[in-house]
């Protein structure tokens, strides 16, 4: 029987597995108020708009 003659690493095994899930494009969507590009549920960069009420102050 084949028995390994080193122990494999933990970081060795997880990256083996982590090839598997590979990474797919992030979810956009448009803000409602100025029509830029934005994550969904987080604050617009462009205008600070969340929720139709004004959350941070964008120069």
């Amino acid at each position: 029987m084949a028995v390994p003659k080193k122990k494999t690493s933990k970081a060795k095994g997880r990256s083996r597995r982590a090839s598997a899930w590979p990474i797919g494009q992030s979810a956009r969507s448009l803000c409602q108020r100025c029509g830029s590009i934005k994550r969904p549920h987080r604050i617009c960069s462009n205008c600070g708009w969340y929720g139709g009420r004004q959350v941070i102050d964008v120069d």
